[in-house]
């Protein structure tokens, strides 16, 4: 049995240094408006996917499937834990999206959440390196600054990527979160300042890296017969994919791209019959600015080695060829590694309703959202339709 899936509501928190807030405050009130948003009640419920990457490291709290059931008033439905580091979102998305296509449920919630700004940037770093290999990256003392950082190096070494094509991310990134009221930086940054920002990992400075970010988003997902019943503008999702890669950035057969990415773009475009150039926006993982780039190129919007050249030109921005990370991305809406993934889809959703603000892209009809865990290891791909 295969059936047709809609995403019929969606809810999110600010991001940002949400210390007045518990980690089970944030996905509770993600989700109750999400379920608000979907005019359905808790009855009507039949599952829970909570993507989360630590919270036993971030917030001592494990168990995540039934402290969500319990806080949201949803004891007695299965709820589960996903767990693929900063794809955890996307992969509880997917898992959720499989359910109903498989005919198992027909209304299922998915979200993700995580509470990042309680411990020390060392103990965060820590626990993030997780999402690399423990043995032979972060006992060496490797983090994903420097991992990104080797990526950066190669790829301005093999296509002639210039910093200043890589820091027009941030810059666009900034852009766009300033119209954003859910994003954790909103306010624009100059080039100028972007590289003049402190070094983490060379090339890298600070304004080419994401954020340590508490947040939580939630979509309400449903059968199509559901869907129709319940909602007049149920967004659907016509295609989900997923590509792993090896954990270890050494082990790469290259380091100037993506391939878990174009992997799973390859498998997301057979299934929908869609093409790249018919998608009209992309919310894309760019956890550092040199992502976004690799990003692009992965998903075809252009060919390996251009996209800092189609960042410098404009095309990525809300009113060029193919608007890239609307919402502000995760360099400027925020990363709660275990939220990133629903929160692509919130903003997708939001988009193809033409609710989007200042932000919104016209005429936006096929939207694609790209989660990605680690260094690569992990790529999870969903082409969302406007009904």
């Amino acid at each position: 049995m295969s059936r047709k899936v809609a995403i019929i509501g969606i809810g999110m928190t600010k991001f940002g240094e949400l210390w007045n807030k518990r980690y089970r405050d944030l996905i509770t009130e993600a989700g109750a408006d999400a379920i608000k948003d979907a005019g359905i009640e808790g009855e009507d419920i039949q599952g829970l996917y909570i993507g989360s990457m630590s919270p036993g490291l971030f917030a001592g709290q494990e168990h995540i499937g039934a402290l969500v059931a319990d806080y949201s008033g949803l004891s007695g439905i299965p709820a589960t834990r996903i767990e693929a580091a900063c794809a955890s979102g996307g992969l509880a998305l997917r898992e959720a999206y499989l359910t109903i296509k498989s005919g198992a449920m027909d209304i299922v919630v998915a979200g993700g959440v995580e509470k990042m700004t309680d411990v020390t940037t060392s103990s965060a770093t820590i626990a993030l390196m997780g999402a690399g290999d423990q043995e032979w990256e972060a006992f060496k003392g490797v983090t994903f600054p420097s991992l990104y950082a080797l990526m950066a190096r190669r790829h301005m070494a093999e296509y002639g990527t210039t910093i200043e094509q890589i820091s027009q991310v941030a810059v666009k990134s900034h852009h766009n979160a300033s119209l954003n009221p859910h994003a954790q930086f909103p306010f624009k940054v100059t080039s100028e300042q972007v590289m003049n920002s402190a070094i983490i990992a060379d090339p890298l400075r600070l304004l080419h890296c994401s954020p340590i970010t508490d947040g939580a988003a939630a979509v309400v997902l449903a059968s199509e017969e559901k869907a129709k019943r319940l909602v007049d503008d149920p967004i659907w999702i016509i295609g989900s994919s997923s590509a792993t890669d090896t954990i270890a950035l050494h082990d790469r057969k290259s380091l100037s791209r993506m391939d878990s990415t174009i992997i799973a773009s390859k498998k997301a475009y057979k299934e929908t019959k869609i093409k790249p150039e018919d998608i009209d926006f992309a919310e894309v993982h760019d956890c550092f600015s040199i992502a976004e780039i690799l990003a692009i190129e992965g998903l075809s919007f252009c060919k390996l080695g251009d996209g800092g050249k189609i960042t410098e030109n404009g095309e990525t921005e809300i009113d060029g060829r193919i608007p890239i990370n609307p919402s502000g991305g995760l360099k400027g809406k925020g990363h709660p590694v275990g939220a990133t993934g629903i929160a692509q889809a919130v903003e997708a959703t939001l988009q193809l309703r033409g609710k989007a603000g200042k932000r919104q892209i016209k005429d936006s009809e096929n939207a694609l959202i790209h989660n990605v865990g680690g260094s690569g290891a992990t790529t999870v791909i969903h082409i969302l339709k406007r009904g």
